[in-house]
């Protein structure tokens, strides 16, 4: 199949930077889930795949399509088969739930293991690392121990799905969970989640007497502001907390009234319509233009652009449109499973992680938190000059990556 080039919209990176190996197979999947989703995927298998080589990549990012990923050609030049799961609600921050992307790749793998893969290793990059270890965590539990429950009440259907476990995980350029990501680029001077502009000045990271200066020059916040914003950005996630469960209950309580038969016209309309909460300003860790804190070989600004005090007030950024369970689920640093803090303990697969060294959306003390936080006593930890996006520091290929991950995969066998 001829590769095309393009712009992923999820990643701001270009897909395939080579053409696939001649004759790589693709195979477009969908398995029904057990709450009745069509899950679909995409496999990847190379011209010269050999009965015995049982081994299949496999890819997945709660937020992002990964079937177009970078690395898919030099895994299949290596002689990898790749697997790439799409969650449901890919591209879509809206309603994007982790418990019910599990779900979906558990479908997935279950067709996986039917064609006779016998081993199946997953490849976290970038958020793919929470939900993987998140799924990691759960697929090793007895069904009746699973989250039973989404962090907004619903039943999860954890415990009824068949979920394969992995056979080992590799994490690249992993981020913490999209929860915890959130709370470390939140903005926290908003002072009113109705007001996109409202400015608590003391807390305000784009003032230049709380440390704050522009491109080229590397602002220097003082430790104490530093102390202090991370602990108003945590609380401000605690009060959209809040105000997604209020809107919760208020739906389940209008139902109740509908299913009880004495609902009015508003509990009508309320139970059958979801309420949306706007986050506005999440463009703003102070990493980003604080080249000091967690210093790394990363430039001046954040993943979504160099000027982090004008991409924080546009429509771009983290989970700024959710629905009161997509933020649960998946945003809240606070009431999210989704994080490797959480899952990490339980994920005790042979592990290889990556980080990438001028990353300007994973920092030292995040690689270094996950790399603690993860339970498996089979660890391997190795680095890469590169961007987020796997753009080498002074040029290259971004595939490089795989000269780490092929002897890795086959000491697996």
């Amino acid at each position: 199949m001829a590769a095309t080039t393009g712009k992923n919209p999820g990643l701001n990176v270009d897909w395939y930077p080579a053409a696939l190996p001649a004759g790589t197979g693709m195979h477009i999947q969908t398995s029904v889930t057990v709450d009745g989703n069509a899950a679909k995927g995409t496999l990847y298998t190379p011209a010269e795949r050999k009965p015995r080589e049982t081994t299949v990549v496999v890819m997945m990012h709660p937020r992002v399509d990964f079937s177009r990923h970078y690395l898919i050609p030099a895994l299949i030049g290596a002689g990898h088969a790749v697997y790439v799961q799409q969650a449901r609600d890919s591209g879509n921050d809206l309603r994007l739930v982790h418990e019910q992307a599990l779900l979906d790749l558990g479908a997935g793998l279950e067709w996986l293991h039917g064609l006779g893969f016998r081993r199946t290793v997953g490849l976290g990059n970038s958020g793919g690392g929470g939900l993987l270890t998140y799924y990691v965590q759960q697929s090793l539990r007895a069904p009746e121990n699973r989250i039973t429950r989404t962090p907004a009440g619903r039943p999860s259907f954890l415990d009824k799905a068949s979920l394969p476990p992995l056979d080992a995980l590799a994490y690249l350029a992993p981020h913490p969970g999209q929860g915890t990501l959130l709370s470390r680029c939140i903005d926290p001077s908003v002072t009113d989640e109705d007001d996109a502009f409202s400015v608590d000045a003391g807390l305000d990271p784009f003032a230049e007497p709380n440390g704050y200066r522009p491109a080229p020059e590397s602002s220097a916040y003082a430790p104490e502001f530093v102390e202090r914003y991370r602990t108003a950005q945590l609380d401000r996630i605690a009060r959209i907390d809040d105000k997604a469960r209020t809107f919760v209950a208020e739906a389940l309580a209008a139902r109740k009234a509908v299913k009880a038969g004495n609902g009015s016209a508003a509990d009508r309309r309320r139970a059958g319509t979801a309420r949306l909460i706007t986050v506005w300003r999440t463009d703003a860790d102070l990493r980003a233009t604080d080249q000091a804190l967690d210093k790394s070989d990363r430039s001046y600004g954040s993943i979504y652009g160099a000027k982090p005090e004008t991409t924080n007030y546009g429509i771009v950024g983290f989970g700024r449109l959710t629905t009161p369970d997509a933020w649960l689920s998946t945003w809240s640093a606070l009431s999210s499973n989704a994080t490797i803090d959480k899952a990490g303990p339980e994920m005790v697969l042979p592990t290889l992680l990556i980080t990438y060294t001028a990353d300007n959306c994973v920092f030292p003390s995040d690689f270094a938190g996950i790399v603690a936080a993860v339970g498996s006593t089979d660890k391997r930890v190795d680095s890469i000059a590169a961007d987020h996006y796997g753009n080498p520091v002074g040029g290259g290929n971004r595939d490089s990556a795989v000269a780490l991950l092929d002897p890795w995969l086959r000491d697996l066998c």
